[in-house]
């Protein structure tokens, strides 16, 4: 009877323990599977964060030195447009003609007579408004440094905000005083596009927050090295940056060493390389 007593007791324990074992393999078995569907959601919601971090809105279509055009929805936005009506074949018509200052590399009374469409609206600092033949200065909105406009385009609202934009160095004074000058944020739905226009790194272009798109100048000596534009750069931090109006008399700057300077300090920072002076050899 103590035989038959023992040999159950021992039988119930080893089934205690298959049991016990059955379970610890389901629970790591089931840990398992909960980690990768974890590790696989959170791969997929980094893949999707990625691709909205890289799409844009705003197409973006460089035209020549300081001249780009900018498309969101249907407004299409032209900055700067100099050289003539045959830069801009191909091209839809402006919407906005936002202009920067009043050297030729900027404004252009002859291109503009000739690209004006009948909706055009131009924006421009007061120092261009005064140069601009009366038939255009009636179609432009005069927009000071710090000054913000809020213009509604059919469904589209742009913000156009007026950034100072001057040089710092004794002997580039001359070239762009204070509080002449325009450069411009907009707003274009979600995003934020800032033109530097012909400026040194100023203390207000340093403070910018929440770029997305960022065309900063560089060339000498009218307006900064490629050393000081790439600390600015580091400094407001746009998620992608072009390097743009960078001819001067000396001839183009190093803005592969922009790009050095960029990556090596700030990797986030997208610098976007492209040929402003395919269409012509001449400022």
């Amino acid at each position: 009877m103590k035989r038959i007593t023992l040999l159950s007791l021992i039988t119930c324990l080893f089934l205690l323990a298959c049991n016990s074992e059955k379970k610890t393999e389901s629970t790591q078995e089931n840990t398992k599977i909960d980690k990768d569907t974890t590790v696989k959601t959170s791969e997929t919601n980094n893949a999707i964060d990625s691709t909205e971090r890289l799409e844009s809105a705003v197409k973006i279509t460089p035209i020549f030195h300081g001249t780009l055009i900018l498309e969101y929805n249907d407004v299409v936005i032209y900055i700067d447009p100099v050289k003539g009506k045959t830069q801009f074949e191909g091209q839809k018509p402006p919407t906005l003609i936002l202009i920067t200052d009043i050297h030729g590399d900027h404004f252009d009374e002859t291109t503009l007579i000739e690209i004006i469409a009948p909706q055009t609206k131009i924006i421009a600092p007061l120092a261009v408004a005064e140069l601009l033949p009366k038939m255009l200065r009636d179609r432009t909105s005069v927009l000071a440094n710090f000054q913000i406009k809020d213009f509604v385009i059919g469904d589209t609202e742009v913000i156009i905000e007026g950034i100072p934009m001057y040089n710092l160095r004794e002997e580039a004074l001359k070239f762009h005083p204070k509080n002449r000058g325009n450069g411009y944020v907009l707003t274009l739905g979600e995003e934020r596009v800032y033109i530097s226009g012909d400026t040194e790194d100023i203390p207000e272009m340093r403070n910018l927050e929440a770029i997305d798109i960022a065309f900063v100048c560089m060339n000498l000596p009218y307006t900064m090295t490629v050393e000081s534009a790439a600390d600015a750069v580091l400094e407001f931090k746009p998620k992608k940056v072009y390097p743009y109006h960078f001819r001067g008399t000396e001839g183009f700057s190093d803005v592969k060493k922009f790009e050095t300077i960029i990556n090596e300090k700030n990797s986030a920072i997208e610098v976007i390389q492209d040929d402003w002076y395919k269409k012509s050899d001449e400022l």
